[in-house]
Order: C-alpha cells, then sequence, then structure tokens
C-alpha cells in the first residue's frame, strides 16, 4: 500500500494513476479503485432483508450505521470457489451512498497508470450491457476492473443520475454552446447527454475517455476551433482507461491553446480529499453524480 507521502504526492500532481485493489470472486480477478474504498473487514454473516433485490445479501452493522451488502457473485454469475475460506467486505463510499461488497478473497493494492488500462471491447461489453470498466495485466495476472455504480444501479436506479431534476429544464435554448463529454460508461454517457439536451445544451461531443478527448480537443484547435466560439466547456469522468479526469484537467489547464476554457468534473467520487485535488489541477466546478441537476446549475453558471 502506498504510504501517505506517495499518497500526497498523487492528491497533488495528477499523475494519470492509481491504487487497485485486487480481489477474487470464484477464480476471477477483479479490481476496484482504493479511491472507492472506506474500509475492508472481515466477512460476517448478513441479516436477510425480505424482498430485497437478488444481489442484495443482507445488511450487517459494523458501528452504529446500517450497511447494505451486495453479493458480487450473484451480480456477476460467477459460482463461488467452494475452497475459499478468506472471505471479505470490501466497505464502499461513492454517489455518496455506502455500501458493503462481499467477494471471496482480498488479495493486495497495486500501483498502476490508467494508461495500462484498456477499455473492454464490444465482445465484453456488448451496448454497454457489460460491467467491467477495464481490463489491465499485473505480473502475467490479468485484472477486471468492475463498474461498480452499474452494479448499484441495477439495483436501485436512484443511485445513478437522477434525470427526474431536469425534466423543469426541458424547452430551454443553450443550443449556442458546445460540451466535450469524457465519460467511459456507455450506460452513463447516453444518460448525461439525455439530461444535457433536456436542459437545451443539444451541441454534444462525447467521448469515451480522457485520452479520446484530449486528442479531439487538440484537433479542434489545429483545426481554428475558438474557445468560448467553437468549444465552450469539458465535463469529465475520474476514473477512466487510458487518462483519467484529473489529468486530463491538468493538460486542459496548463496548456495556454485552452485558456479560459471550463473544466467540470463530474464523478462518484467526489470527496473532500478529491476535490481537493480538483482544485489544485484547476477545475471549474467538482459534483457528484447523482446530482444531475445541481451539474446543470453549475453549467449554467460557468456558461453565462
Amino acid at each position: 500500500m502506498a504510504n501517505a507521502e506517495d499518497t500526497e504526492i498523487l492528491l497533488e500532481s495528477g499523475t494519470n494513476e492509481l491504487e487497485l485493489l485486487e480481489f477474487i470472486v470464484g477464480n476471477q480477478r477483479y479490481g476496484i479503485n482504493v479511491a472507492k474504498i472506506s474500509e475492508l473487514r472481515p466477512y460476517e454473516a448478513p441479516t436477510l432483508v425480505p424482498n430485497a433485490h437478488e444481489y442484495v445479501e443482507g445488511i450487517f452493522m459494523p458501528r452504529d450505521s446500517i450497511i447494505t451488502v451486495v453479493d458480487l457473485s450473484k451480480a456477476l454469475s460467477v459460482p463461488l470457489h467452494p475452497d475459499r475460506n478468506s472471505d471479505m467486505y470490501i466497505i464502499t463510499q461513492f454517489n455518496k451512498i455506502q455500501v458493503a461488497f462481499h467477494v471471496q478473497e482480498v488479495l493486495g493494492i497495486n500501483r498502476i497508470s490508467w494508461q495500462d488500462i484498456s477499455k473492454p471491447d464490444q465482445t465484453i461489453n456488448n451496448g454497454g450491457n457489460g460491467v467491467a470498466t477495464g481490463i489491465t495485466k499485473i505480473d502475467g495476472r490479468i485484472i477486471i476492473i468492475l463498474d461498480f455504480e452499474k452494479i448499484m444501479t441495477e439495483i436501485n436506479p436512484e443511485t445513478g443520475l437522477k434525470i427526474s431534476d431536469v425534466e423543469a429544464m426541458e424547452g430551454r435554448q443553450r443550443s449556442d454552446h458546445t460540451i466535450l463529454l469524457a465519460e467511459d460508461s456507455p450506460l452513463l454517457l447516453e444518460m448525461l447527454k439525455k439530461c444535457l439536451i433536456k436542459a437545451g445544451y443539444t451541441h454534444l461531443i462525447p467521448t469515451e475517455n480522457g485520452l479520446e478527448a484530449w486528442l479531439k480537443l487538440e484537433s479542434m484547435i489545429e483545426e481554428g476551433a475558438k474557445i468560448g466560439n467553437d468549444i465552450s466547456m469539458v465535463i469529465t469522468d475520474i476514473e477512466m482507461p487510458q487518462m483519467d479526469g484529473h489529468h486530463l484537467t491538468k493538460r486542459i489547464k496548463n496548456d495556454e491553446r485552452f485558456e479560459g476554457l471550463p473544466v467540470v468534473i463530474f464523478s462518484s467520487l467526489i470527496s473532500e480529499e478529491m476535490k481537493r485535488k480538483g482544485e489544485r489541477l484547476g477545475a471549474d466546478a467538482q459534483l457528484s453524480k447523482p446530482e444531475i441537476g445541481q451539474l446543470i446549475g453549475a453549467v449554467d453558471n460557468l456558461l453565462k
């Protein structure tokens, strides 16, 4: 695990790196960004909840709060390995909710670059229906990075974007602004586009990761695009293969060609620590993914 000094370096510089917790369900190795994790705990049998979603194993109370337990083997349709007896809870905090994911074994933490994470192809994530956001290889081991937000949206759609927050904005005219979007989840990208269009922002340039967004911005500038006229804003996720949103923000804000281009970070990982990092990198606004209404408000304020 990274020491405090290393973590501070990551916090300060936007190095396009992440710490990946490696764990096992069945016989497969999976990964989760350490930034999503609040705690690891040994498994204890949860209390069953009547009529809960099939992925929900129950609830438990490690202290004073009730935490929902999600059985990852059911969410992934992976049979449990009968010889493993090192079950753990990975307790996560994202999208303003706390959830414990039941896994069979936790192996450790690896420091890697987003550049070393490949986007799953259509055979794995056909039509955006898969739950893999990236695939990486560490010392010969293939590790699948899971889309925990999508798993939670399947359990309860209200944990995703609150599209109802923008219903009253329908019919507005904001078509004189062009917004570039960087979001690796096909599901969330489509939902984000739908919400922005409802709010009147119909000129959108969707991209699937920070690197694709950066290359698009560079090509637009090379073709004569003007900041404020041809490109008005960038809205970016944080976690993305190839280049994360923090590194994208750093590149934009450190390049005089993009002077005056607002960057809004819209992510499930907006904690106080992440906000400090985003501020140091120059982000103009930072919002948590469920709050699509607040995102539209921030966009309105920055572009008025």
